[in-house]
C-alpha cells in the first residue's frame, strides 16, 4: 500500500488541511509521528474532526511535545531526546498519510533534521506549497534539497491564495508532478474536505 509523507515548504502553510484531504480522498490511515504543542487541539484530531469515512485510523504520535515551538527545543523543555530509531511507520495493509512538522530543515535534536526523518522513512512525498510572496524560492528549495537526499518526490500540492504564474513557474522549472489546488476556504469544515477530495489527482 502507498505511504506519502506530506512535507511543506515551511510553517503553517496547510499541511494539515492538505492531510485532511488526502486521508478522506483515499481512505487511508493518518499519522503524526512529530506533534509540538497544543496537544488539546492536535494535528491528529483536526484531521480526525474532519475526515468522514469510517475506514481510517489515526495512529498515536510518537513524540507528543507540550510547547508550540521548533520540535528539538519543546523536547528539551519537555526533558525528551527524540531519536529517529524509535519512530518506526506503522505497519498496515492500508495507505498511510504521515504528516510532518514544519519545513523539511526544523531541527528534531541537536544533529538530525526533519528531513532525516523523512529519509529514515523511507516514503515517498508529497510537498504542500502556499502561494505568497517568497513561495517560489521556498518551494524550489524544498525541491532541491528532496533531491539532494534522494527522496522520491509523488508531487506537489497548491493550496491556499491562487497564484497561477508562481503555479506555472514552479512546475516547468521543476517538471514536478502537479496533483492539484485546494482554494482557501472561509470555514475548514468535512464538506469542504470532502469537496477537495475531487480537486486532487492521486
Amino acid at each position: 500500500m502507498a505511504k506519502y509523507f506530506v512535507a511543506g515548504i515551511g510553517t503553517g502553510i496547510g499541511k494539515t488541511l492538505v492531510s485532511a484531504v488526502l486521508t478522506e480522498k483515499l481512505q487511508a490511515n493518518y499519522w503524526k509521528p512529530i506533534q509540538s504543542g497544543d496537544l488539546d487541539f492536535s494535528d491528529s484530531l483536526t484531521v480526525k474532526n474532519l475526515i468522514t469515512n469510517n475506514k481510517t485510523f489515526i495512529y498515536p504520535e510518537s513524540y507528543r511535545l507540550t510547547n508550540p515551538l521548533s520540535p528539538h527545543f519543546s523536547a528539551k523543555l519537555d526533558n525528551i531526546k527524540i531519536e529517529l530509531s524509535k519512530i518506526k511507520v506503522p505497519e498496515t495493509e492500508n495507505d498511510l498519510i504521515i504528516e510532518g512538522a514544519g519545513g523539511l530543515m526544523v531541527p528534531l535534536n541537536e544533529k538530525e533534521l526533519l528531513i532525516d526523518l523523512i529519509k529514515a522513512l523511507d516514503v515517498e512525498v508529497i510537498l504542500v506549497s502556499q502561494n505568497y510572496l517568497g513561495s517560489i524560492n521556498h518551494t524550489l528549495m524544498s525541491i532541491n534539497l528532496l533531491n539532494q537526499y534522494n527522496i522520491k518526490i509523488k508531487g506537489i500540492i497548491f493550496n491556499g491564495k491562487g497564484n497561477l504564474e508562481t503555479q506555472r513557474y514552479i512546475l516547468q522549472y521543476t517538471n514536478i508532478n502537479y496533483l492539484g489546488y485546494i482554494p482557501q476556504f472561509e470555514n475548514v469544515n468535512k464538506e469542504n474536505i470532502k469537496l477537495s477530495c475531487d480537486l486532487l489527482s492521486l
